[in-house]
């Protein structure tokens, strides 16, 4: 059995400039991802997610490093998780939105890492209560109150991407349910 080199456990100089340019507080894990276009990682803060990607250089264009200028691909709060799922079989996690916007896949490069439990536990932090809805057709929802890293509660609703929230119908169930769990959490309903 051989050792992974080095370079491959830790991201390159740029990557790591990158993080430190756009991360808010100390970094309790990252993780190299599977990609076919250059590096990939996924960085966990106690405050968020980051995902930074550096391509490809094409060849006679090599500025020193074997990859071009990483950009943030992902930059946001745990709150903004609605919810991620982790497949051990192909080694990638799900992250699911809360707005709706597609899935991200995060396919791990490696076994062993810690940051499906390390996301696990962000989201879970940041859910204070959260409360099902049954909504008028036989549709549901979610009214939450979530935590950000700074401790500022607010509420959130978490519904499919079709839900209209201006339905009356829709709106008064809502709204009783979020004024619900914003009382039992101490915010203003």
């Amino acid at each position: 059995m051989g050792f992974l080199p080095w370079s491959r456990h830790r991201p390159q100089k740029a990557v790591r400039r990158a993080v430190r340019s756009h991360r808010t507080d100390s970094l309790l894990t990252q993780a190299p991802l599977v990609t076919s276009t250059g590096e990939a990682w996924a960085f966990a803060t106690r405050a968020e997610l980051l995902l930074i990607s550096a391509p490809e250089v094409p060849s006679g264009h090599d500025d020193g490093e074997s990859r071009g200028a990483p950009s943030v691909v992902v930059h946001r709060e745990w709150s903004d998780v609605d919810r991620a799922t982790y497949d051990q079989e192909s080694n990638v996690i799900r992250v699911h939105w809360v707005d709706g916007d597609e899935p991200t896949p995060l396919p791990l490069d490696g076994r062993g890492s810690v940051l499906p439990q390390v996301l696990r536990e962000r989201v879970q932090w940041s859910v204070v209560l959260a409360e099902p809805v049954k909504l008028p057709g036989g549709r549901s929802a979610r009214v939450a109150v979530r935590r950000r890293a700074d401790g500022e509660l607010f509420s959130q609703v978490i519904g499919q991407g079709d839900l209209d929230v201006n339905d009356p119908d829709i709106a008064g169930v809502i709204d009783a349910a979020e004024a619900r769990v914003r009382n039992a959490a101490g915010l203003p309903a």
